[in-house]
């Protein structure tokens, strides 16, 4: 477990380690990939908007790329993934959204759990016959209020409601993290599936909610993580001896601020036959895993 104070500082050294870093423009996964090519890690920046992603890697100190990806979109992910060669240490899986208004993707399926979910599944499976040490998916405390409904994962039969379908996302990626390093394990596979949550961190993810005021905003600079240390949790994950299936978010009272420490996840993330079911139906909605 890690100490309650680790910081970035506590970082080894990365020389000679090549990591990807899908949501890497903002928040988060900015200092995730600022700070692991600060400490010698080749950092592929996989984000939507490539210019963006230019822009900010600028300022970084080490060797990086910026590559397109939009996990909105299956061939986009394809892409990404056919255009990988050689060995990749550590794919970390932050990108994601929160709260967006009803939506489909171009794969017509629920936009949270395409991006949050289904994106990062394919792109996992595809990339993990180069992937050498472990897979990191940025989940949330939220999870714990999600539920997992297999005949209605889209909300063709359900009232949408946008924080429903981020939380039920969330839980997502902690089943998947959970089936994955099941069947790593099956394989007698060295790599690791691990997930961590940043607490509640003042980034850009919720940048298009409405009602966010001046009160909400000062009250967030005193309840919530920065996004320097929301990445805390993501970069202790990727590169700590820790077991495959670790989930690591901050140490706090609720876990909303803090160091990185190992938690428990829900027992609803635990399940391992709802874990196997997902899995199941998002392979066949991806055409990958199989």
């Amino acid at each position: 477990m890690a100490s309650k104070k680790w910081t970035q500082k506590d970082l080894p050294d990365l020389s000679g380690r090549t990591v990807v870093v899908t949501g890497a423009s903002s928040g988060i996964g900015l200092v995730s990939a600022r700070e692991l090519c600060a400490h010698g890690a080749r950092v592929i920046l996989a984000v939507r908007d490539v210019e963006k992603g230019r822009d900010v890697a600028q300022d970084f100190v080490g060797d990086s790329e910026v590559r397109e990806l939009n996990l909105a979109d299956l061939e986009s992910i394809r892409a990404f993934a056919a255009g990988w060669s050689g060995d990749l240490d550590v794919l970390i899986n932050n990108a994601g959204i929160m709260m967006a208004p009803a939506f489909r993707t171009i794969d017509d399926v629920e936009l949270h759990m395409g991006t949050n979910h289904l994106g990062p599944f394919a792109l996992t499976n595809l990339l993990l016959p180069f992937i050498t040490d472990r897979v990191v998916t940025v989940s949330s405390i939220l999870h714990r209020r999600g539920r997992i409904h297999l005949d209605d994962l889209h909300f063709d039969s359900r009232p949408y409601k946008a924080m429903t379908a981020y939380q039920d996302s969330k839980l997502a990626n902690l089943l998947f993290t959970l089936e994955l390093q099941r069947r790593l394990s099956e394989q007698g596979s060295a790599v690791r599936a691990v997930a961590a949550h940043p607490g509640i961190a003042r980034t850009n993810l919720v940048a298009h909610v409405g009602g966010v005021n001046g009160l909400v905003n000062s009250l967030s600079q005193r309840l919530c993580n920065d996004a320097v240390k929301g990445a805390l949790p993501t970069l202790y994950a990727a590169t700590q001896d820790i077991p495959g299936g670790s989930y690591v978010g901050p140490d706090g009272i609720g876990h909303l601020r803090g160091y990185p420490v190992i938690h428990k996840t829900s027992k609803r993330a635990m399940d391992t036959d709802m874990a196997r079911r997902l899995w199941a139906v998002s392979a066949e909605l991806t055409n990958t895993g199989e």
